[in-house]
């Protein structure tokens, strides 16, 4: 098990962290479980991921709780997976209000369940003052849809004669984004064995430092996440210049 960060480290510390959270169901059938006890173990991995990255001085942590492609699962499932969404958020408000984390979502809304709409707005607004912790949770998310509608909102824009097209900046671009509110994740971590983005913050990911883990979701702990920035603080990030 790795140990706490050592202090003298802090100044190296990724500003934001962003997870795939990958392997739930594969991590059911090893245990010969259902999905849906597959997922709830999930949920406590997410909670001591967050009570890590608390400990470790983070101020941005993303997680990748539903992607827009996730509909294409069995009904039962997703409807499922939608339940311990209203679980999550209505347990972990009070928690997050004494940890003094923001929760924000980022992801299409418009065919969300009307309950889920309103709790999530619930939860930004009742945790819009705390500055510890910016807890950003991409529900019916997909990159490609994000990028899509900043490049139609810009547009409007262009339309409406409120911007050149001339001068267009990446930065315009980045603003126009959902996750405009905070800096580009320095490092991007999946679980569960895989090695890919599953369309998941790809823009804002250019640059980002790739951690691969092989271990499932909901066997997720504040060990590997230390060992995570651990690698991370190792690597020499040169953004394209030669050093």
């Amino acid at each position: 098990m790795s140990q706490p960060l050592e202090k003298s480290r802090e100044n190296l510390l990724p500003r934001h962290i962003a997870i795939i959270m990958d392997g739930n169901r594969r991590w059911a059938l090893q245990h010969n479980v259902s999905r849906l006890a597959g997922h709830k173990k999930g949920i406590e991995a997410a909670r001591r991921c967050v009570e890590a990255a608390l400990e470790a001085g983070i101020e941005n942590l993303t997680l990748y709780a539903f992607s827009s492609e996730n509909w294409k699962r069995p009904k039962e499932e997703v409807d499922s997976l939608m339940g311990l969404l209203r679980l999550y958020i209505g347990s972990e408000l009070k928690r997050m209000a004494s940890s003094k984390v923001r929760l924000r979502f980022i992801g299409r809304r418009d065919n969300l369940p009307k309950d889920i709409k309103n709790l999530l707005e619930k939860a930004e607004e009742a945790t819009r003052a705390n500055k510890k912790l910016l807890l950003t949770l991409a529900i019916n998310y997909g990159s490609h849809g994000e990028i899509l509608g900043a490049v139609k909102k810009l547009g409007r824009s262009i339309k409406e004669g409120h911007l050149d097209p001339e001068t267009l900046t990446e930065q315009d671009l980045s603003d126009a984004l959902e996750t405009g509110q905070a800096p580009d994740p320095d490092m991007v971590i999946r679980t569960g064995g895989e090695k890919r983005l599953s369309n998941f913050l790809l823009w804002q990911s250019a640059y980002a430092e790739l951690i691969f883990l092989d271990v499932y979701w909901p066997d997720f702990s504040a060990a590997f996440l230390n060992e995570a920035i651990e690698e991370f603080q190792s690597r020499d990030r040169r953004f394209g210049a030669r050093q």
